[in-house]
């Protein structure tokens, strides 16, 4: 009986699995390029380039645009208690925090928001939606919405800071905290899949939250969609969401 042969790229797809399962490359290790790998296996870029897609398909690997293909980290820790910062939870975890605004607009509230918020239906809010990265890795899409009359210059802060507790402290919000959270499972949407470089499908958490100023007024009610397989969500038992 005649055996079926493997297809080079699958070939190569499995030796790369193997370096990585072995830890020749490590979590966050940059992959050689594919003109290296196309030496190391003697064959054409677009033989290597669909092993490293199969690899990316399933999680193993990711590009970052103009740096090159790396091997995905383990999960990043990120806590929920009351008082959640963003960069200092990355930082905690030992990862390199990053945000990348996607839109800053003032618009109406959707009923969901405008309960959270305690907002009359279709009062203004400014939103803002952005990318959260983790050592260069997209781990979370969110969007933060805020009640524009009591933030009026809001937006034009967020655009300077990015940051949103620094964008607060510049108007005078010294604190706030989380009143509650609420967790969701869902699967990745296509704007989700391309945000995040993940598949179509692929599980997310999602999360939808009110944090509150010093005085117990609502000030930013949230939702995230975190990648389920790069983060992993704890509870602050001392302080609970």
């Amino acid at each position: 009986m005649k055996q079926e042969r493997i297809p080079v790229w699958k070939s190569i797809l499995s030796s790369l699995k193997e370096d990585i399962q072995e830890a020749r490359y490590k979590p966050g290790d940059k992959l050689p390029t594919e003109a290296e790998l196309s030496r190391r296996f003697g064959v054409n870029r677009h033989t290597v380039r669909r092993a490293i897609s199969e690899l990316a398909e399933n999680g193993t690997v990711f590009p970052r645009r103009g740096s090159g293909v790396f091997v995905t980290q383990v999960p990043t820790d990120y806590a929920l208690g009351r008082r959640v910062r963003f960069h200092s939870n990355l930082k905690t975890a030992g990862r390199l925090p990053k945000r990348k605004s996607l839109l800053i607009e003032t618009r109406k509230a959707d009923a969901r928001e405008a309960d959270a918020l305690g907002l009359q239906k279709g009062a203004s809010v400014h939103s803002y939606d952005g990318l959260s990265f983790a050592d260069d890795q997209p781990i979370a899409i969110f969007r933060s919405v805020f009640c524009a009359c009591k933030l009026p210059s809001l937006p034009e802060i967020l655009r300077r800071h990015a940051s949103i507790t620094e964008s607060l402290r510049d108007l005078g919000v010294s604190d706030y905290t989380r009143a509650w959270t609420k967790m969701t499972a869902r699967q990745a949407n296509p704007t989700h899949a391309l945000h995040l470089q993940i598949k179509q499908g692929a599980p997310l958490i999602c999360t939808e939250s009110l944090n509150i100023d010093l005085s117990g007024e609502p000030l930013e009610y949230g939702r995230t969609w975190f990648c389920g397989e790069r983060v992993t969500l704890t509870l602050d038992s001392e302080n609970p969401s």
